[in-house]
């Protein structure tokens, strides 16, 4: 039995595979950890990798054995020492197993939680691994259109790399039986002819002298079929084709009024980065317009979005006008896939809420594909919150969040774009 060993370096990571076996062998375990992870990362401390602890008792293999065969009885007598409220004393001083999680024994051996390093792009990929954008469809073909590569058969004439070796040898054996079936069958019954001739009591000299030339001329002509010929060689074809584009835009608005003290700053900042690293490692064609707004709405570059100083008053309208004008003056709903998301602390004007209400529901959630509100705070809602929660049980792309404390980013952000299970059911 021939054995193959595959020697050939993987990069600076000779173990991919192992690593990937394992992952997917443990992901339940992983996701969990890097859940809880996020939570203890830094605001722009995203896109780094992760060392998480999986418990010992997770990854224990399990043990096969044979069982007792045949017909036994058993006898249960149930708990004759304690009923129904009473208390068990502790046990005596060194008979306790201890209060922790580990494995130790009495005698101090134990286990520590297995500690697994993945890197930055594993965690990315189980961060956002089920998460999509909601609604998503495929606009009209660009100005620029991009091409996909597909794959178009087989053809005669290729470059080495694309070489298909098995339909080659199949067309080999095709035409090799084609061009010597002939000669094959007439030298069987040449070769049966000789053996009979050979076989009588007086063998005819001049027949076999004739049927000996004619087999060697035969397997001369056979042995002169080529194995392989250039008429053979099949290689893999390639031909580009034109793909509808996806683009989407995201409109990232924040309130950055002088309620939004640094902390609440600090948790609106850090969805927001976790949104960007979702969209950029996502989708190839996106892009981010930068909202801030207090008194006065600005659009704003990706740095003085996230580290400008700059604050006021609050009026959440001039954000949502703001954007209005920026999706008719640059993005056509014809083309792009429009999503927006509204950071806020809930204070408003009084006199304002109303007019964010006629914005959203007459304007922006006509050309919007998805729009989500989260509302970071832990006072009670205000007049924003309860405007809001008029429009999302009338429109189906609106969806608001509460966020009271740093847990509460990841598990909202996962709930506000996670995968339709029903619409990819009746797509497929």
């Amino acid at each position: 039995m021939a054995h193959f060993i595959d020697r050939r370096l993987n990069g600076k990571n000779k173990s991919t595979l192992n690593r990937q076996r394992f992952i997917r062998r443990y992901k339940k375990q992983i996701k969990e950890a890097v859940s809880d992870a996020i939570n203890k990362r830094s605001v722009t401390d995203i896109s780094s990798g992760e060392s998480i602890s999986i418990p010992q008792r997770d990854i224990s293999e399990p043990i096969f054995h044979q069982g007792k065969g045949g017909d036994r009885d058993m006898i249960h007598p149930g708990n004759d020492q304690f009923s129904t409220g009473d208390k068990i004393q502790r046990p005596p001083s060194g008979q306790g197993g201890g209060g922790g999680e580990g494995e130790a024994s009495d005698q101090g051996e134990g286990q520590d939680d297995f500690v697994f390093s993945i890197s930055k792009d594993e965690y990315l990929d189980l961060l956002f691994e089920d998460l999509e954008l909601p609604n998503l469809q495929q606009s009209q073909l660009d100005k620029l259109v991009q091409m996909k590569t597909h794959r178009a058969g087989f053809c005669n004439d290729g470059m080495p790399s694309n070489l298909d070796i098995v339909r080659s040898l199949q067309g080999s054996l095709a035409r090799r039986v084609a061009m010597s079936a002939g000669k094959r069958r007439r030298l069987k019954e040449a070769e049966e002819e000789l053996e009979s001739l050979l076989n009588e009591s007086v063998p005819p000299e001049h027949q076999i002298n004739t049927l000996k030339l004619e087999i060697e001329d035969l397997k001369r002509k056979i042995a002169a079929v080529p194995f392989i010929d250039n008429y053979d060689l099949r290689f893999r074809n390639y031909e580009k084709r034109p793909h509808p584009t996806s683009k989407a835009v995201m409109f990232c608005l924040m309130d950055v009024s002088g309620s939004m003290d640094q902390a609440t700053k600090d948790m609106a900042k850090r969805f927001y980065i976790l949104l960007y690293q979702f969209l950029t490692r996502t989708y190839k064609d996106i892009e981010v317009v930068y909202i801030r707004h207090h008194t006065q709405a600005k659009e704003v570059d990706e740095q003085e979005f996230f580290y400008s100083q700059e604050t006021g008053g609050t009026i959440v309208s001039s954000a949502l006008k703001l954007m209005d004008e920026i999706v008719k003056e640059r993005y056509s709903q014809g083309d792009w896939n429009i999503y927006a998301a509204q950071a806020s602390d809930g204070d408003n004007w009084a006199d304002d809420s109303p007019h964010c209400t006629d914005i959203l529901t007459n304007k922006l959630l006509k050309t919007v594909r998805y729009y989500a509100y989260i509302e970071i705070t832990t006072r009670a809602h205000q007049s924003l919150w309860r405007e809001y929660q008029g429009i999302a049980q009338t429109h189906s792309n609106f969806a608001m969040q509460h966020i009271r404390s740093v847990e509460d980013i990841y598990p909202i952000f996962r709930e506000l774009f996670k995968k339709n299970q029903k619409q990819h059911q009746g797509a497929a």
